[in-house]
């Protein structure tokens, strides 16, 4: 347990070091969007008969737990490729269990202060959304699934390079497939159920259930809760074989 804090507590002191400069870049999607389309755009919008910025705030939660807890694979890369950290962890008595459990932890905590910045912003622009049990669990669901994938991710890639492309390839098009921008159910039968397949269509559904004060279905928290299972199990594998 020791060595579990010992880590966050390494990734929480980097990320107090750089706090004001990370808070920023955490806001600077989220307004662009919650300006361009919620605001500019989302006006003459309505989805069902709720506005447009009431639905894009919660799938801005969304994409926001994810982009943000993935974003510890990043801090992983630059310790282990750039100040050889790994290496000391592999020499120090550290679990494989601890490292992943400390990492996908710091990768959450990053994602709550990203979802509170986006609450605020919908909040100062109107947006109203009802924040009950259903999307906490929803929230910290989706971002220890993407924090624990990001670890998998950063224990396999090569390079910092081979990391960006990871980013490019499967968070940002999933950030705009999975629910974030528009219903799913607009798209063919074939589309959605590849679309499906994607965690963060779960979390969106089940976060904008909430949101709207109703009552979410099963479903895409055992998803959720599913994903995160495999992409931890995934993660403590491919620290076995980067510690190897």
């Amino acid at each position: 347990m020791s060595a579990f804090w010992a880590i966050y507590l390494r990734e929480a002191l980097i990320m107090k070091h750089r706090l004001l400069r990370q808070l920023g870049g955490m806001c600077v999607s989220p307004l662009l969007y919650t300006v361009t389309f919620g605001c500019a755009l989302g006006g003459a919008v309505t989805i069902g008969d709720k506005s447009y910025l009431d639905f894009l705030i919660p799938g801005l939660v969304a994409m926001a737990s994810m982009t943000q807890s993935f974003s510890i694979a990043g801090e992983i890369n630059v310790a282990r490729f750039y100040f050889h950290a790994f290496e000391e962890f592999q020499a120090a008595p550290i679990s494989r269990l601890s490292f992943v459990m400390g990492e996908s932890l710091a990768g959450l905590t990053r994602a709550l202060v990203a979802i509170c910045i986006v609450l605020a912003l919908g909040f100062l622009f109107g947006a109203r959304p009802h924040v009950g049990i259903y999307f906490i669990v929803a929230v910290l669901l989706n971002g220890w699934a993407f924090a624990c994938l990001a670890v998998a991710m950063a224990m396999i890639v090569k390079s910092h390079a081979d990391q960006s492309l990871l980013t490019s390839f499967i968070i940002t098009p999933m950030a705009f497939l999975g629910g974030t921008f528009f219903p799913l159910d607009g798209l063919p039968a074939w589309a959605r159920s590849i679309l499906q397949v994607l965690p963060l269509s779960h979390a969106s559904k089940a976060i904008r259930a909430d949101a709207f004060g109703e009552s979410p279905e099963l479903w895409p928290f055992l998803a959720l809760a599913g994903a995160g299972i495999v992409f931890f199990v995934l993660a403590v594998s491919a620290v076995s074989r980067a510690r190897d």
